[in-house]
């Protein structure tokens, strides 16, 4: 059994400081087989994740530590919503919808917990081109 203690987040955050991305990614499917896409990903500030869509699914965002702003965009590239996650706040999560261009701004450290239909990489995702 795999546990998600203090510890292993600060192993995790030392990771993604050392990291260029500023972030690191945990896969917690149970094998290559699995189809899903479940994760953890540790963020960092200054971290630049491109915004992106994926059309075959929604994404679960929980955010279990930290504070993130998760933030929608219409198909111009236009911001269209953004939703405040912070547990202290009482601000869990939220639910990207199927097809929904998004990407996350990091506030401070950070752990969010990912999941969605299709494993990543092979689900048809796609990049905001500009």
């Amino acid at each position: 059994m795999m546990g998600i203690t203090t510890e292993y987040l600060e192993e995790l955050f030392r990771e993604a400081a050392a990291s260029t991305r500023l972030r690191m990614n945990v896969d917690l499917r149970n094998s290559e087989h699995d189809g899903s896409q479940r994760m953890l990903n540790v963020l960092l500030p200054g971290t630049k994740v491109d915004i992106h869509r994926h059309p075959m699914s929604s994404e679960s965002v929980m955010c279990l530590f930290g504070r993130i702003d998760e933030v929608l965009y219409d198909d111009n590239g236009r911001e269209t919503e953004r939703i405040h996650l912070c547990p202290s706040e009482g601000r869990y999560g939220c639910q990207v919808p199927k097809g929904a261009w998004h990407t996350v701004e990091v506030l401070e450290p950070s752990v969010i917990f990912e999941a969605k239909d299709g494993a990543y990489g092979a689900d048809n995702s796609e990049k905001f081109i500009v």
